[in-house]
């Protein structure tokens, strides 16, 4: 049959079929199940607009159950069994196997890392395209420009970042944007500026704002009272758990200043940014933020334009600077949008994979879990310890799902 055929007979069945669904299942309701005649007429009427809007979803629901609820419940069930041993259940032998590798735990940690670095710098670059992008007269060609990588997708954004990692032998020329950058400089004053000072300088107002940070946390937390009374337990826990990340967080950053003022530097010679630990995963991950900030600056840029002129207006009246009105008066009316924008580009880092795949295929310590996965799924063959790392990446991101529905439901109200 020519295909072109098919594809018409298909929608027509399709069309067709949802059309008879509608119709004969409104007849079944109103005709048999509860005929509006007789002496129970209005209460039959009544239960029949009940159920009615069910009956036109059940196509719908019915889907869902079958595209998402099934595929979760098939996981968990191959988490617990053996394929080999024809499919017998082993319990949590799988789940074992997994925590005893060490590439688990590298693609773990790495995605913490992406976690912690990716939201914060997407979400903060485009707060900032957001509001300085209001304020100019080009603000909407900007926008369109910070916005475009968003309609590229995550393989090739990475085809196009490994050009700018590219790296060719020391006898030819460069076309990698970054090692054409390092390759001017010398070992001389700007060098030890810009390759040691600027970071370093970075990395200890970072260290500053956390430790900041945690101190707040702290003086909150042992303030004790009427403070703490308001605030539900598991925002006490989480603001814990924060505090308890950030002082690790500042820990490293002040160790990464020390090495960094204190090593040598190859200068002259071409590097291979992919394949040096740590800094390949900040490189993946600066695609991720190259592509998300655009997202991040699109919400927040509606979320600004919609704080009442009013507040800025007394605030100008007032004497507040521009500083005083973003981070007082913004930032604060915002604060549920950011929230938003945070946690769905969270989301997205907890599912990353094209670009790690594409550009290291989780070689040289850039695992991550959804990589791993893969990895186990179809090149290993090894179906439990493949779905025990999906319902890992499950359990990870279904909180924030919750937290995200949960802020949604409270801006509507």
């Amino acid at each position: 049959m020519h295909p072109a055929l098919q594809g018409l007979i298909t929608i027509i069945v399709g069309v067709g079929g949802c059309v008879g669904y509608f119709y004969f299942s409104n007849q079944f309701l109103d005709k048999v199940l509860f005929p509006a005649t007789g002496k129970n007429a209005g209460r039959n009427i009544n239960r029949a607009n009940q159920i009615r809007p069910w009956l036109f979803l059940f196509p719908a629901l019915f889907a869902l159950g079958l595209y998402l609820a099934y595929p979760v419940v098939a996981t968990l069930w191959l988490s617990v069994t053996d394929r080999d041993a024809g499919g017998a259940f082993v319990g949590l032998a799988n789940y074992r196997q997994m925590f005893d590798e060490p590439k688990f735990w590298e693609a773990m940690s790495n995605n913490m890392l992406w976690l912690i670095i990716v939201p914060a710098f997407s979400t903060g670059f485009g707060l900032l395209a957001a509001q300085l992008t209001d304020r100019i007269s080009w603000g909407n060609i900007a926008k369109s420009l910070i916005f475009m990588p968003m309609a590229i997708s995550f393989v090739g954004a990475a085809v196009i970042w490994k050009l700018v990692y590219d790296t060719r032998p020391v006898d030819q020329d460069q076309i990698g944007v970054l090692n054409a950058i390092w390759l001017g400089f010398d070992g001389g004053f700007m060098s030890v500026v810009v390759l040691k000072l600027v970071p370093a300088l970075v990395l200890i107002v970072f260290a500053a704002f956390l430790a900041y940070s945690v101190y707040q946390i702290v003086r909150s937390l042992t303030r004790g009272g009427q403070s703490h009374s308001a605030t539900p337990w598991w925002g006490l826990v989480l603001r814990g758990l924060f505090a308890v990340v950030a002082v690790v967080l500042v820990w490293l950053s002040l160790r990464s200043t020390v090495s960094l003022l204190s090593a040598t530097l190859p200068y002259g010679e071409p590097q291979t940014w992919l394949t040096i630990p740590f800094w390949n995963s900040i490189f993946l991950m600066a695609v991720l933020v190259w592509i998300q900030t655009g997202f991040a600056m699109v919400i927040l840029s509606a979320a600004i334009r919609g704080i009442p002129e009013e507040t800025i207006e007394a605030a100008v009246i007032d004497g507040a600077n521009p500083f005083q009105i973003f981070f007082k008066i913004k930032v604060p009316q915002i604060m549920g949008t950011i929230v938003v924008v945070w946690t769905t580009i969270t989301i997205v880092v907890l599912k990353v994979f094209d670009i790690v795949f594409a550009m290291t295929n989780g070689q040289w310590q850039t695992q991550v879990l959804a990589n791993y996965m893969y990895d186990k799924l179809f090149r290993a063959n090894d179906w439990g310890v493949g779905s025990a790392s999906a319902m890992i990446i499950m359990l990870l991101v279904t909180p924030i799902l919750i937290w995200n529905v949960y802020n949604a439901r409270k801006e509507t109200r």
